[in-house]
């Protein structure tokens, strides 16, 4: 399995930004997929996560309104649309894959300890 994220750069607060997460190798109907980020000393945290077989979100509080989650099916791509980014949105990205479909309040459960996969990080720079 390999995920391949890309996307990022620096970018000025209030600016955009889209991430882009290449999926090869992985076949399921029941999985989540999502987003993480992790800034210097601080744990990694879920931004955004989707379950494959229902198509639910999740989005940190954080990040509500600004990220959105999105995907193509066809190509096997899952895209992150970073809006009104603000300096401490800064961090590296990461997309990952659990083989697990949990929930939490009827949303997909989006928590680095569930991941099984993992792409390589993408560095988002937010600052004037």
């Amino acid at each position: 399995v390999q995920l391949q994220a890309s996307g990022g750069g620096l970018v000025q607060p209030g600016g955009s930004l889209r991430l882009r997460c290449e999926v090869s190798g992985f076949s399921s109907h029941r999985y989540t997929i999502g987003w993480f980020r992790q800034a210097p000393g601080k744990e990694r945290e879920g931004v955004s996560c989707m379950s494959n077989s229902d198509g639910k979100t999740y989005y940190h509080d954080s990040v509500k309104g600004r990220f959105t989650i999105s995907r193509d099916d066809f190509k096997d791509v899952l895209y992150l649309q970073l809006n009104n980014l603000r300096p401490d949105d800064a961090a590296v990205y990461y997309c990952g894959i659990s083989v697990f479909e949990w929930t939490l309040g009827g949303a997909p459960r989006c928590t680095h300890m569930d991941i099984s996969y993992w792409g390589e990080g993408t560095q988002v720079t937010v600052s004037s």
